[in-house]
C-alpha cells in the first residue's frame, strides 16, 4: 500500500491542540506503516519549521521517533515540503532517513505515473505580492542573512506569528485554491501523460477528474484528517481516518 497525507501543521493552536494532531498523526503512521510500501508527506507537517546548521525546533518527539522507525523498518518516507516547513535542511533525512524534494515531483507507482505537489506555488502569475513572498521566502540569499542575524528564539517566535496569520486569512480561499489547482493540473495533463495528480495546501480534502487522470486534494488534520490510500493494483481513493 501507498500513503499520501498533508498539512498536519504540528505546532498550530497551542500545547493542547498541538499535543491531540500529534497523537492522531503518529497513531496513523503507526497503523498505515504496517502494510505500507511507501508513505508520501505533502508539505506542511510542520506549522513552522526554520531549521539552522545547528539548531532544529524543539518538540514533535513523538512524529520524528515514528518516522525513524518506519524507515528503519524499510518503509520509504517521502516528504514534499510545503509553505509552512520549506526552510529544511539535512536534519530530517540524516536523522530520520526522510526522503526530502522541495520542489513537485513524478513517481511510477504500480503501473501509474503520478504527479506529487503541495501545491502552495502554483498558478500565482496573477498574484504579484504572493509571488513575490513565495521568491523572498525560498531565496538562499535571504535564508542566509537571516540565519546569521536572527536570534532562533526569535526566529521561531516571528514563524508561529506568521503561520497563524497565514492559516486565518487561506481558511478563507480554499474553494478558489481547489479551482486553481484543478487548472494547473489541466494544463499538465494536456502536455504529457498523468494517472493522477495529489495536492495539499488548500485543506479542502475533494476527489475529482480530468478525462482519465484522478485529481486528489489532501485534508487538513486540525478538523477532518483525511488522506489518500493506493493499493498495488493502481485503485487510489480519499480516506477519512474518523470512519
Amino acid at each position: 500500500m501507498y500513503y499520501f497525507a498533508s498539512d498536519i501543521h504540528l505546532g498550530a493552536g497551542g500545547r493542547d491542540c498541538t499535543r491531540k494532531v500529534e497523537e492522531r498523526f503518529v497513531g496513523w503512521l503507526d497503523r498505515v506503516g504496517r502494510d505500507a510500501e511507501a508513505i508520501f508527506l505533502l508539505g506542511d507537517i510542520f506549522d513552522f519549521w526554520y531549521e539552522y546548521r545547528r539548531v532544529v525546533p524543539k518538540g514533535f518527539v513523538r512524529t520524528l521517533a515514528k518516522l525513524s522507525e518506519l524507515t528503519s523498518r524499510g518503509v520509504r518516507v517521502v516528504f514534499l515540503t510545503g509553505n509552512h516547513d520549506m526552510w529544511v535542511r539535512d536534519y530530517l533525512r540524516e536523522e530520520c532517513g526522510v526522503e526530502i524534494y522541495t520542489k513537485p515531483i513524478f513517481e511510477e507507482i504500480a503501473g501509474k505515473r503520478l504527479f506529487l505537489a503541495h501545491g502552495d506555488n502554483m498558478k500565482i502569475d496573477g498574484q504579484p505580492m504572493l509571488k513575490l513572498m513565495n521568491t523572498t521566502f525560498r531565496s538562499g540569499v535571504v535564508r542566509a542573512l537571516f540565519s546569521w542575524l536572527v536570534h532562533p528564539d526569535l526566529a521561531l517566535k516571528f514563524g508561529h506569528w506568521w503561520s497563524g496569520k497565514s492559516r486565518k486569512s487561506h481558511g478563507e480561499v480554499t474553494d478558489a485554491v481547489n479551482e486553481s489547482l484543478y487548472a494547473y493540473a489541466e494544463e499538465l495533463c494536456g502536455r504529457e501523460r498523468v494517472d493522477a495528480c495529489i495536492f495539499g495546501h488548500t485543506h479542502n480534502a475533494e476527489a475529482r477528474r480530468c478525462g482519465a487522470t484522478e485529481i486528489l486534494f489532501l485534508g487538513e488534520w486540525e478538523h477532518r484528517p483525511v488522506y489518500a490510500a493506493m493499493d498495488a493494483e493502481g485503485k487510489i481513493e480519499l480516506c477519512d481516518l474518523d470512519n
